[in-house]
């Protein structure tokens, strides 16, 4: 789980660093439309800070995987991961937006979201064992 911790922080601290410092251009990437309003752009930011956010948590929850702690970043990734998912698939299907990062990144977030439901199972199945 401990990889798994550290993937998830890289892939969150990465884009949110890019969300940060440019978030046209990740907009473009994953919808195939710029960002041109400020609001739009603020919000964006925003929404950068919070997956450094969550990408910073992964990466401390890695070194001690099974406290409680942990526990909890996991289950915030699954909400997560589910809800990119959920949000990317209706930009695609429901908006008819699509850039070349659209379908990869509903791939990454459908593979991170069930390695954050097969690493809470385990996690439950081995309390259970206790």
């Amino acid at each position: 789980m401990r990889k798994f911790f550290i993937a998830m922080a890289v892939v969150e601290m990465l884009t949110g660093l890019v969300l940060i410092v440019s978030p046209p251009m990740l907009a473009w990437l994953l919808l195939g439309s710029l960002l041109d309003a400020p609001p739009a752009i603020i919000i964006a930011r925003i929404g950068g800070v919070a997956l450094l956010s969550l990408g910073i948590a992964c990466w401390f929850a890695s070194r001690d995987e099974n406290s409680p702690a942990a526990a909890g970043v996991m289950a915030a990734m699954v909400l997560y991961n589910c809800g990119a998912v959920i949000l990317l698939a209706y930009a695609g299907i429901g908006l008819g937006l699509s850039g070349l990062g659209l379908w990869p990144a509903v791939l990454v977030h459908t593979a991170l979201a069930v390695g954050c439901i097969a690493s809470i199972k385990s996690r439950a199945t081995s309390m259970l064992i206790k």
